[in-house]
């Protein structure tokens, strides 16, 4: 095995047990009530998306992308816009640019996938637009939001790079 893959597959096993720890983690440390079972679920959610698209960036020779506070607020805020509304439809990225420094911005946006892991394998990678945003160079931050209306999941995924 070369160097190069075995520091690939050391950083993908370090991104499983991430969130393997962080989904165990929050599962213990919740008590269960109604609208915490909600919140569980949409961290479940945007955990799981959150590692399978660096997962993917890892396949595909690109560097892993870092959670943000920022990008993650944004990503969240219209993530719960769509579910609010029960539609997709993108965001202003120029405003996110703005409030949160940073130098280039994108977005993936869905509905309809049970899970994170399907949401980025099923929809966005088969998508040649979202596939590229997922796999675009430039990236080095990512948030994920993920909320539920009416039994349907609404995600959005933002991509960002900090202006220097």
């Amino acid at each position: 095995m070369t160097d190069r893959r075995r520091s690939i597959r050391t950083a993908l096993v370090a991104c499983v047990a991430s969130v393997t720890m962080t989904a165990g983690t929050l599962a213990a440390a919740v008590t269960l009530a109604p609208p915490a079972h909600a919140q569980l679920a949409a961290l479940e959610y945007q955990a799981e998306a959150f590692t399978v698209t660096n997962v993917q960036r890892l396949q595909h020779a690109r560097v892993p992308l870092r959670h943000h506070a920022c990008v993650q607020k944004w990503a969240v805020r219209q993530a719960r816009k769509m579910a609010r509304q029960e539609r997709m439809f993108h965001q202003d990225l120029a405003r996110v640019a703005k409030d949160c420094h940073l130098s280039l911005a994108g977005e993936n946006v869905a509905y309809g996938y049970p899970t994170g892991r399907s949401v980025v394998l099923d929809g966005w990678m088969k998508s040649t637009g979202h596939r590229a945003n997922i796999l675009k160079r430039g990236y080095r931050l990512m948030g994920i939001g993920a909320r539920r209306a009416g039994g349907t999941w609404y995600v959005a995924q933002v991509f960002g790079r900090k202006a220097r």
